[in-house]
């Protein structure tokens, strides 16, 4: 019987992960331009063509319309898709970490990281990180936190939490004003300070510290690629560029495997 269960929840993990997955899609593209999410109606952004119910089967309508708007032709973009299998493989992923702590940390996780997908992108394409997103996040880790008293969590203490809460804040705030004040200007924006400060309370101190040291070797592999094909001969651009996506990913890491890391780091010096 429990199997039969671990089964349904599995399929039904599957299933809304790509329908929420198809909504994340709306709120990459309204949120960071203050649009409302649930007016118009989805459209082509080209003719305005609106689409049908069974434009919007995700994944399944993207393959039928062999990635094109069926009024116009307009190519569509692979990231919808992508998006949507993204927030599946994660849904179950939850499932697969998480069932055995019970289904609030299953859901509480699976609200994590469809936010950590929205910021992820959001910042990718505006450079802008949704606070609705981040409070998300926070709820989420705090939601882990409530059921850690009752032991229901997933093993991080809510001292933990608190404590990865304040960490991350005290970090990157600290990072954000002191280049404020010598260099006279951002080396980060305050959207990944307050991301961070929601991604520790959601993974603890220690997977607070894990994310940010992931994202910063992310960051630097990132810019010797780019050092690379700029000796190639391959003009690359100058200027910002958004850390949200490496923290997101760092904090998905943290989450599902961030354990597993710790314990085989610490287990180098024992």
């Amino acid at each position: 019987m429990a199997h039969y269960y671990l089964i349904c929840t599995y399929i039904l993990a599957g299933v809304l992960g790509l329908c929420v997955g198809s909504f994340l899609n709306v709120l990459i593209w309204r949120l960071p331009r203050g649009e409302n999410i649930a007016k118009p109606a989805s459209h082509c952004p080209k003719c305005g063509y609106v689409l049908k119910w069974y434009d919007n089967i995700p994944v399944l309508s993207y393959c039928l319309l062999r990635g094109r708007c069926r009024n116009c032709g307009e190519r569509i973009s692979f990231r919808y898709t992508a998006v949507e299998i993204l927030n599946c493989l994660l849904w179950l992923a939850c499932v697969w970490r998480f069932y055995a702590c019970g289904i609030g940390a299953v859901i509480a996780c699976c609200v994590a990281v469809s936010a950590l997908i929205v910021c992820f992108f959001c910042d990718i394409e505006t450079m802008t990180i949704p606070d609705s997103m981040i409070i998300g996040i926070a709820l989420s880790g705090l939601a882990l936190l409530i059921l850690e008293i009752f032991g229901l969590g997933t093993g991080i203490s809510w001292q933990d939490r608190l404590w990865g809460m304040g960490l991350g804040l005290a970090f990157f705030a600290f990072f954000f004003f002191f280049y404020l004040v010598v260099k006279r200007k951002e080396a980060l924006g305050f959207g990944d300070v307050k991301l961070m400060g929601a991604v520790g309370l959601l993974v603890g101190w220690q997977g607070a510290i894990l994310c940010t040291i992931l994202a910063c070797l992310g960051v630097f592999v990132w810019l010797l690629v780019r050092l690379l094909r700029r000796r190639g001969g391959v003009q690359t651009e100058q200027g910002e560029f958004p850390f949200a996506p490496f923290l997101a990913a760092g904090a998905l890491v943290a989450l599902f495997f961030g354990d597993a890391i710790i314990s085989f780091y610490l287990s180098l010096f024992v």
